[in-house]
C-alpha cells in the first residue's frame, strides 16, 4: 500500500509532518495533540466511517504508518528541535528557487496575499476541515497544505522572517553592499548579528534504544526489539515510548497479558502516547469480538479469565 506524496515540501525529500496533520507551521504542541487525537479517531478501524472496506484498510494503515510517526516527531522536545532545524534549512533551499511553480489555486493566492499570516492560517484551516473525509481528499489536502507551507516559507525567508513553534516572528536582516557597510546615526537601529544555528540535543541512550527497537520491529524481529527496549527501561524505568513499543512487541508475540501491563505503564507516564493507545485499542477490539461469541484466540485466555484450549 503506497502513501507516496510528491508535492509542496515533499519535492525536497522532506517529510512535511505539518501537512500530514493539517496544522500551520507555527502550531503549539497542545494544538498539535488535539489535532492528532481528532485524526486518530477518524482513521482508527473501530471508529472509521469510510464505507468501502478497502478505504477502511487504507485509513488504518495510513494512521499507523504516516499519521502516528508524524505526531511522534512532535511529541518530544528534542525531536521537535531537530525537525525545526530541518524545516529552516528547507526554507533557505526553497528561497533559492529562481521560479516557483504552484499546482494549487490556494498556493497561487497565498503567493500574492497582502496579509500573509492571516491568509496562510485561513487557507490551512479550510483544507484541514475536510482533510480526512475520504482517501482522495486526504491525499489532495496534504499536497495542497504542503504547497501552502512551501509558499509561506518562501515569503518568510525572502522577507527576513523567522518561523518558530507557537509564533511567527520577524527578524530584521542587515544588508551590505560588497564589503562596505553604511554608517548609521546613533539613534538608528544597528544591524543585528545573525543568530547562530542551534545544534539539536543528542538523544538519550533510552531514546536511541527505542529507535533501534523500532528498526527491529519494522523487520518483525521482536525478540531483538524486546532486548533493546528492556535496556532502555533499565536506564529510564518510566520511559513511556519504551513501554509502549514493548507492549506492541508482546502483542505481536501473542503475549496479551504482558502487552496490557506495558500499556498501563506507558499511559501512566504519558496518557497520550500514540503507540500505547494503538495497542490498547487492539486489545479492546479482541475483547469485543470475544463478547460477540467469536472464538477466542489462545493468547487472550488470561485476559478473559478462560483457559487456553
Amino acid at each position: 500500500m503506497s502513501f507516496e506524496m510528491t508535492k509542496g515540501l515533499f519535492k525536497y525529500d522532506f517529510t512535511d509532518q505539518h501537512a500530514i496533520l493539517g496544522i500551520p507551521l507555527d502550531a503549539e504542541f497542545s494544538d498539535i495533540r488535539k489535532r492528532y487525537m481528532k485524526i486518530a479517531r477518524r482513521l482508527h478501524s473501530d471508529t472509521c466511517s469510510f464505507e468501502d472496506q478497502a478505504d477502511k484498510e487504507w485509513a488504518n494503515q495510513f494512521l499507523s504508518k504516516v499519521v502516528n510517526p508524524a505526531y511522534n516527531k512532535f511529541s518530544k522536545e528534542s525531536d521537535r528541535k531537530e525537525y525545526n532545524l530541518l524545516l529552516a534549512a528547507i526554507g533557505k533551499r526553497v528561497a533559492k528557487e529562481v521560479k516557483m511553480q504552484f499546482d494549487s489555486a490556494a498556493a497561487r493566492e497565498l503567493a500574492t496575499a497582502k496579509d500573509l499570516e492571516e491568509a496562510y492560517k485561513t487557507a490551512v484551516g479550510k483544507l484541514a476541515l475536510k482533510q480526512y473525509e475520504s482517501v482522495q481528499e486526504t491525499q489532495d489536502a496534504i499536497d495542497q497544505i504542503s504547497e501552502l507551507n512551501m509558499v509561506y516559507l518562501l515569503r518568510k525567508e525572502r522577507s527576513g522572517g523567522v518561523i518558530s513553534a507557537g509564533s511567527a516572528t520577524k527578524t530584521a536582516t542587515p544588508t551590505t553592499t560588497g564589503t562596505a557597510t553604511t554608517a548609521t546615526p546613533a539613534t538608528a537601529t544597528q544591524p543585528v548579528e545573525p543568530a547562530q544555528p542551534k545544534i539539536a540535543p543528542k538523544k538519550s541512550l533510552a531514546d536511541q534504544s527505542c529507535d533501534r527497537a523500532q528498526g527491529f520491529m519494522d523487520s518483525k524481529n521482536y525478540a531483538k526489539a524486546t532486548l533493546e527496549l528492556r535496556e532502555a527501561l533499565k536506564r529510564e524505568p518510566k520511559h513511556s515510548r519504551a513501554h509502549a513499543l514493548l507492549a506492541m512487541c508482546y502483542f505481536q508475540q501473542d503475549q496479551a497479558t504482558m502487552a496490557k501491563l506495558e500499556v498501563q505503564k506507558a499511559l501512566a507516564s504519558d496518557p497520550e502516547e500514540p503507540t500505547a493507545l494503538e495497542v490498547k485499542k487492539k486489545l479492546e477490539q479482541a475483547l469485543e469480538k470475544a463478547k460477540k461469541g467469536e472464538k477466542k484466540p489462545g493468547f487472550f485466555a488470561s485476559l478473559f479469565g478462560g483457559k487456553k484450549k
